[in-house]
């Protein structure tokens, strides 16, 4: 005999609360599956989360990733904006992205182009190639041809402040307006950064956290926190690229690189705009006295001098240097 059914076990809910709960039940397991590959990929890819992180900085920057051929490297660059031309080059032992949360604020405004320099980031690298200052703003130029850029204000900072210095001197004919951000290149008082440097030590060298948490003390004035998976790629993205930042290095210790702009300031006939955090250990901020009292041929001299901050105001205090740089490139 068949069992008589229990009204009481009946399902008695509606057909819109039994496809809601299957859909929440849907909407859990997504979750839980999306929970475990985000944990899994944090634990043993970090670099793919990074990855994704720096894709919503660009779009947030409204900016586009690009490449292109010019001479013997192939250049990685970010593009967008419309307006006045604006080149922004990265430091040493960086990439472009350091440039994003200012380009977010410079897009609605001006044109942006934003490149790994040759050898960094996502650039190409030629072995046994120099990549001082001075073969770096022969590239540039490359860069600028393939690109059909006419006229367009330069910005650079540290290393890319002394690259940008060199090619506006070589090039006034393209560079409307300059600005030098921390820049190497000038003559400045020594600090313990300096002293480490050319006693042969190469504080860019990272081997373990405690190294990062070493440069990262030197660079920022209050160092951002980072996941520790995150740091861990970014340490193992540094051994990669050791003979190569110990070898352009040594490149920049010679005089003719390490006073590169000092030695050509004469040259500077557009407006010059001189950047610098009061408290920089890397570049001292005495470069600054020797940028404004070397433009003797200048059309305009302009300097800013920003507090709580290091070597990296982009990043530590983007508002005030976008803030900065717009003003700048307006005015002229």
């Amino acid at each position: 005999m068949t069992k008589p059914t229990n009204p009481a076990t009946t399902t008695t809910r509606p057909l819109w609360q039994r496809l809601l709960i299957r859909r929440l039940k849907f909407l859990v397991i997504v979750a839980v599956i999306l929970g475990v590959a985000l944990g899994g990929s944090y634990l043993f890819a970090p670099q793919w989360l990074m990855w994704a992180d720096t894709m919503r900085q660009a779009m947030a920057a409204h900016v586009e990733k690009h490449t292109v051929q010019a001479g013997d490297t192939r250049w990685s660059y970010y593009e967008g904006g419309e307006g006045p031309t604006l080149v922004l080059l990265h430091g040493f032992a960086s990439n472009k992205e350091v440039w994003l949360e200012v380009a977010k604020q410079l897009t609605p405004h001006f044109h942006v182009i934003i490149p790994d320099l040759p050898g960094w980031g996502e650039s190409s690298r030629n072995d046994g190639a120099s990549y001082n200052i001075d073969t770096q703003a022969r590239r540039l130029q490359g860069f600028v041809d393939a690109l059909r850029l006419q006229r367009f204000v330069l910005i650079g900072h540290s290393m890319g402040g002394a690259i940008a210095g060199v090619y506006a001197a070589d090039h006034p004919e393209h560079v409307a307006e300059l600005a030098l951000i921390d820049a190497f290149g000038l003559k400045a008082d020594e600090n313990e950064f300096f002293r480490q440097v050319f006693a042969g030590k190469n504080p860019f060298i990272i081997d373990d956290r405690a190294g990062f948490e070493r440069i990262w003390a030197s660079v920022f004035s209050k160092p951002p926190t980072l996941p520790s998976r995150f740091v861990d790629a970014l340490i193992a993205q540094n051994q990669q690229n050791h003979s190569f930042i110990e070898r352009t290095l040594n490149e920049l210790r010679e005089p003719s690189q390490y006073l590169s702009v000092q030695n050509r300031l004469d040259k500077l006939t557009m407006p010059v705009l001189g950047l610098w955090c009061h408290a920089d250990k890397v570049t001292d901020i005495s470069g600054l006295d020797s940028l404004r009292n070397g433009l003797s041929h200048t059309s305009a001299i302009s300097s800013s001098m920003l507090n709580g901050c290091n070597h990296m105001p982009m990043l530590e205090k983007p508002d005030e240097t976008v803030r900065i740089l717009t003003g700048f490139a307006l005015s002229h």
